[in-house]
């Protein structure tokens, strides 16, 4: 019997695409900046013009393919130019986390080799820490600084005006060709580095415009809270201009009071960002009068997401909570917290509190310290692995390979996995609490305690205990005008967690610390524990 072969084209998967399709069928749509004097605007067209003007330049400074071209930057229009001009010209974009602190922001600059360092004036200071430790051939800087630290740049705008026009042909590339470089947070031991290919940034920008995950289309506009230097944006910038949607860059102004403002001057339909982002802003929205009707969805990520702040925004504001999971090494998604068809009331509440629903595109599976592969019965606890298009194989430079094996990344989240795909976290390997032989969530007793009235937030860590081995010890962050009142707060966690999950260790913190993507910074609270500089409550 003969075979049919495909009759279909072939044509690589590049970001060239997203950008000719931008430009040709969106090219009115807008991206908005906003400044501390106000809002900026340009049209896709103007965006991708001068990102042409930019790729010219760059290859006049002499970037060849393959080159690592960094920024450190806010989100703005320009960081946009950037996710643009440089993978599409073929070079590779390193986008660099401004939070991290100087020594391990060095280490990623030389660790990726970057040529050329692009960064706004506002940060130029942190690049003068550590300018006599990094080897770039080129700084350039946007915006005019007010100090110049002694450093020795070319200005971005100056720059663009030495290019004649705008014709730059993007070149044909491979769609395996390395496109952004993006480092961990460095939580544990130095970051590590993943590098996104154009095949997999094509696919992903994709799969977040599908109504099972995001549904990101012309209609909306969306603001970026996300850093643009953390996982792409959630892949929001490519997403963005592939399918239409407006961007709205709210740079360093990310306080509550600052985002009510901008949602109800620009009105975005969906906004991105992490837990602690959607606390500050609810409690702005809550106490000042500010409209946030615009918004269909705030999109939550990077940490668990609390039901009583998913239920705070649906009862107080009207507003949804869609809460999303992934990782640096997943580009980031994985799963939406989408609920089924029929749920409704409190049933939809717990959907959307879960992790998320798994994504077309990635599979999972659920592994024991054996290394058996265990049910997706929604009961059975391990170690979440992850394969797909869109999912790292390797770190640069081939470290820490244990993170991978036999073609499976291992997320190092700890959770389970139910027949319809749904997924809960339990906890991080890293945080997870064994107390005599049994395992103890952090995160569930988290979420647990910041459904109580008096707390605003609340990180939990494992303490060394004589006889158990480790115990939980609670730290939170108390509303204004609210006292620690451990028999009260242990009394509101009894109907729900087992009698010996429930912590006897306690103690309030006037803030709470944070990565340098928000998350809570448990390594950061086991030091102060461990040296000594959080005073305990026990009971």
């Amino acid at each position: 019997m003969t075979s049919f072969p495909s009759t279909m084209q072939v044509a690589p998967l590049t970001v060239r695409d997203i950008v000719h399709h931008a430009e040709r069928v969106y090219s009115d749509r807008r991206i908005f900046t906003v400044e501390a004097d106000g809002v900026r605007e340009a049209t896709f067209a103007e965006v991708i013009s001068r990102a042409r003007r930019l790729a010219t330049a760059l290859e006049n400074l002499g970037v060849t393919r393959g080159e690592r071209v960094a920024t450190l930057m806010w989100n703005n229009q320009e960081h946009l130019e950037a996710y643009v001009a440089v993978p599409t010209m073929g070079a590779v974009l390193h986008t660099l986390n401004l939070r991290l602190f100087p020594d391990q922001l060095a280490y990623v600059i030389n660790d990726a080799d970057d040529a050329v360092i692009i960064a706004d004036a506002s940060v130029l200071g942190l690049i003068a820490r550590i300018r006599d430790r990094i080897s770039p051939r080129h700084l350039i800087v946007r915006g005019t600084p007010e100090d110049s630290y002694g450093l020795e740049f070319l200005d971005y705008e100056e720059l663009l005006a030495t290019v004649d026009n705008d014709d730059y042909s993007w070149p044909d590339l491979d769609e395996n060709t390395p496109a952004i470089a993006c480092y961990t947070s460095g939580t544990t031991g130095d970051p590590k580095g993943v590098v996104y290919s154009h095949r997999s940034l094509w696919l992903h920008s994709l799969a977040i415009q599908t109504q099972n995950s995001i549904a990101l289309g012309e209609s909306d506009r969306a603001l970026l809270v996300v850093p643009m230097f953390h996982v792409n944006a959630w892949g929001m910038p490519y997403g963005g201009l592939w399918c239409g949607a407006d961007l709205v860059m709210p740079q360093m102004f990310l306080k509550g009071e600052h985002l009510a403002s901008t949602i109800q001057q620009l009105r975005p339909t969906l906004a991105l960002g992490v837990p602690t982002i959607w606390m500050d802003l609810l409690r702005a929205a809550t106490t000042g009068e500010y409209d946030l009707s615009s918004l269909r969805v705030l999109v939550a990520g990077g940490a668990a997401v609390p039901a009583t702040l998913i239920r705070a925004y649906r009862d107080q504001l009207g507003l949804t909570v869609l809460q999303g999971w992934g990782m640096t090494e997943t580009s980031p998604l994985v799963a939406v917290a989408v609920p089924p068809i029929g749920a409704e009331g409190e049933d939809e509440i717990t959907y959307r509190a879960k992790t998320g629903r798994l994504v077309a595109g990635v599979e999972i599976r659920v592994v024991n310290e054996e290394g058996e592969v265990l049910p997706h019965d929604g009961k059975s606890v391990g170690e979440l692995e992850l394969r797909g298009p869109w999912i790292a194989a390797s770190y640069i430079k081939g470290r820490e390979p244990d993170s991978f094996h036999d073609g499976w990344l291992r997320t190092g989240d700890i959770g389970t996995v139910d027949a319809r795909g749904f997924i809960v976290i339990s906890d991080r390997r890293k945080d997870v609490i064994k107390s005599g032989g049994e395992w103890i969530s952090s995160v569930e007793l988290e979420n647990l305690v910041m459904g109580h009235p008096s707390v605003h937030q609340a990180a939990v860590i494992a303490v060394p205990h004589e006889r158990w081995q480790e115990r939980p010890l609670c730290l939170v962050v108390l509303r204004e005008g609210e006292d620690l009142d451990v028999e009260d707060l242990r009394r509101h966690l009894a109907p729900h967690v087992a009698s010996w999950w429930i912590p006897e260790f306690w103690a309030t913190l006037p803030e709470m610390p944070l990565t340098s993507v928000g998350k809570f910074d448990k390594r950061e609270l086991r030091r102060r524990h461990g040296e000594g500089e959080i005073e305990v409550v026990s009971v």
